[in-house]
C-alpha cells in the first residue's frame, strides 16, 4: 500500500560523477552503503544535469526549471528569493523541512565580477546604476549574503530565519575541503580551541609523496571534519525528530561538501587509496581528433609552467597527478559512504525507515583525468554531465535500474509527485518514477545542458555560452563565442575521442540531432508567469 506523505532524506554529494560508486561499476572505491541503497531502490542510468557547475544546477534542482529560466546562468548569481521551489510546496503541503550542509544557492565569497567578464558595453551614455541591468530587482543586499563564507568566519554565530528557499531548519557547511564555513564554524570553535590551526595547505601534515595540485593533507582530524559535521546534525535532527513524535513529515537535504577540490581526505582516509591500484582514465594521453577550444592550451600550459592550477577553472595533468587526484577522491567519497551508514542506522534504529523515501544524486560530476583533464566550467564531457541517481522507496520494489533519459530537472517534480502535491505552473521536469514505473516514456528527445561562463571562473579569457545535447547516444556541444561544434557517437566512441562535426559522413546524424536539440529547447522555453487576461 503506497504511503501517504512519506519522510524525504535527501542525500546529495558535490562534484561526483555517476562511475565512482561501486553500484555503477567503480571496481575500486569502496561506498557499500550507497550500493545498498541502490540495490534496495530504483538506480538511473542516464541521469544529467542542466548545467555542470554548482550553483546553476542547484538552483534548478530546487525550482524544476532550467538555469535560462529560474536565472541562475552562472556561478555568482544567486537563486531570487522571489522564486518558487519545491521545497516551499512542500512546507506548504504540511512538511517539515530542513537544509543540512552545503547549499549553495547563494554566493559563498566575496569576490566582485569586473565588467571585463561580460561583453563589452555599448557606445553611448551609460545607464544609472539602478537601471543598468535588465532587471530592477537584482538578487544583491544582506537578503542574499547568508552563505558568504567570508562573513561566518567573523562572526561563526550568525543566524539565519527560515523559511530560505523553502527550509525551515538551516545548517549551513560552505566551501569545500577543511575551509568550510557556515553554522560549520560555531560547531568547530566549540570543538577546537584553534580552528584556523587545522585549515588549509600552510598547516598540512607532510605528504612529500603526492604532487597533485590542490591537493594537501588536513591537519583536520576526522572527527572535526565537515563531513562528520553533516552527519552529526542530520543524525540530531532525527532523534530530534523522533522525540518530539513526529507530528509532520519531514524533508531533510543532507548536503555533503565534498568529494568537490581541494582534495583533503582527513585521516585515514588520506590514504585508504593507492594511487599505484588506481588507473589513469584511459582516454588520458589519447589522441583526440579536432578537439574543443582551449583544451590545447591548457597542456600547452603545463608543458611551459604557465598553468593555472589553484583555481576552480579546469586544468590539465599528468598520469601520476591523476591517479593521485582519483585516489584521494575515492577517500572523501569513501567517508562520506562510512557517514551515510551511520545516517541510514539512525534513521533505521528509530522506526523511521519503512516511512522514508532515500534519495542519493550529486550536483554534477568531473573530468576527473579524462582527456588528461581536470575539474568542470566549459566542457561538457560525459564524466561532468552524467551523476548518480537513487531512489530507494519502501513502497517499491528495490534492486532495479532504469536507462530513462532524466536529470536533475525531474527531481523536484517527482518529489512532489511521491508527496501527493501537485507541481506550480511553470515547473519543467516530470515525476520519473512514475514513468519507470508505469513503463510510459517521457515527451522528451533527450537532455539539453545550459552553461554561461565568467573568464575569472572557468579561465577562458572571455564570457562563453556553451549548449549541450544528450540522446544517450548522441552527446552535441556548440561553443556560441568560438564557433565550434562537437558531435560524438557514444555507442561507437564511449571516450569522446572523434569528433564529428565536420565529417562529411555525419551531417545527416549531426542535422538530425540538431534538430532534436532545438525542438528541446522550444519546450523548456518559459511558460510563467500565467497570462491575467487575453488582450
Amino acid at each position: 500500500m503506497t504511503t501517504e506523505q512519506p519522510n524525504f532524506l535527501f542525500i546529495i554529494t558535490d562534484q561526483q560523477r555517476a562511475d565512482h560508486l561501486g553500484s555503477y561499476g567503480n571496481p575500486i572505491v569502496k561506498t557499500p552503503n550507497v550500493d545498498a541503497i541502490a540495490a534496495r531502490g530504483l538506480s538511473y542510468d542516464r541521469f544529467y544535469v542542466s548545467c555542470p557547475i554548482c550553483m546553476p544546477n542547484r538552483a534548478t534542482l530546487m525550482t524544476g526549471r532550467m538555469p535560462s529560466v529560474n536565472g541562475v546562468l552562472t556561478n555568482g548569481i544567486p537563486l531570487s528569493l522571489g522564486a518558487t521551489t519545491f521545497v516551499d510546496l512542500l512546507r506548504a503541503g504540511g512538511y517539515r523541512t530542513a537544509l543540512l550542509g552545503k547549499s549553495h544557492l547563494q554566493n559563498m565569497v566575496p569576490f566582485e565580477v569586473e565588467d571585463w567578464n561580460f561583453p563589452p558595453r555599448r557606445d553611448g551614455t551609460s545607464p544609472p546604476p539602478d537601471l543598468d541591468d535588465a532587471y530592477r530587482a537584482r538578487p544583491t543586499g544582506p537578503e542574499y549574503e547568508y552563505e558568504r563564507s567570508d562573513l561566518w568566519a567573523k562572526d561563526p554565530d550568525r543566524q539565519v530565519s527560515g523559511p530560505y528557499y523553502g527550509f525551515d531548519d538551516i545548517s549551513f557547511a560552505n566551501l569545500h575541503g577543511d575551509r568550510v564555513q557556515g553554522h560549520y564554524t560555531a560547531w568547530l570553535s566549540a570543538r577546537h580551541k584553534d580552528p584556523a590551526s587545522l585549515r588549509g595547505p600552510e598547516n598540512a601534515l607532510p605528504a612529500d609523496d603526492y604532487i597533485a595540485p590542490q591537493a594537501w593533507r588536513t591537519s583536520m582530524p576526522e572527527e572535526l571534519y565537515p563531513t562528520t559535521y553533516v552527519e552529526e546534525i542530520t543524525t540530531q535532527y532525527l532523534e530530534d525528530h523522533a522525540a518530539n513524535g513526529g507530528e509532520k513529515p519531514f524533508f531533510i537535504q543532507c548536503s555533503f561538501p565534498d568529494p568537490h577540490h581541494p582534495f583533503t581526505p582527513p585521516g585515514i582516509y588520506w590514504g585508504l587509496y593507492d594511487p599505484h591500484d588506481v588507473p589513469a582514465p584511459e582516454s588520458l594521453g589519447k589522441e583526440h581528433n579536432d578537439p574543443p577550444p582551449f583544451q590545447k592550451r591548457l597542456f600547452e600550459e603545463l608543458g611551459n609552467g604557465t598553468a593555472l592550477r589553484d583555481h576552480v577553472s579546469p586544468y590539465a595533468l599528468n598520469d601520476r597527478e591523476a591517479r593521485e587526484t582519483i585516489a584521494l577522491t575515492y577517500g572523501m567519497i569513501t567517508m562520506i559512504d562510512d557517514s551515510i551508514g551511520r545516517i541510514l542506522a539512525k534513521l533505521e534504529s528509530l522506526g523511521l525507515a519503512e516511512n522514508t523515501v532515500v534519495i542519493f544524486t550529486s550536483d554534477h560530476g568531473d573530468l576527473m583525468g579524462d582527456h588528461g583533464l581536470m575539474l568542470k566550467h566549459s566542457f561538457h564531457q560525459e564524466g561532468v554531465l552524467r551523476v548518480p541517481f537513487i531512489w530507494d522507496d519502501p513502497d517499491q520494489a528495490g534492486g532495479t535500474r532504469s536507462d530513462l533519459l532524466s536529470g536533475t530537472i525531474d527531481i523536484a517534480s517527482t518529489v512532489l509527485a511521491r508527496a501527493g502535491l501537485a507541481p506550480y505552473h511553470g515547473i519543467q521536469g516530470y515525476d520519473v518514477v512514475s514513468a519507470v514505473n508505469s513503463g510510459q516514456a517521457l515527451p522528451r528527445l533527450g537532455m539539453v545542458i545550459e552553461e554561461d561562463e565568467l573568464p575569472m571562473n572557468a579561465n577562458t579569457g572571455r564570457f562563453m555560452r556553451t549548449r549541450s545535447f544528450v540522446t544517450g547516444r548522441w552527446r552535441m556541444t556548440y561553443w556560441l563565442e568560438e564557433e565550434f561544434g562537437e558531435l560524438y557517437d557514444r555507442d561507437n566512441d564511449p571516450l569522446e575521442l572523434h569528433n564529428l562535426w565536420n565529417e562529411p559522413a555525419a551531417q545527416a546524424d549531426k542535422a538530425m540531432v540538431m534538430e532534436m536539440m532545438m525542438r528541446e529547447r522550444i519546450s523548456l522555453e518559459e511558460m510563467a508567469p500565467r497570462a491575467t487576461y487575453c488582450a
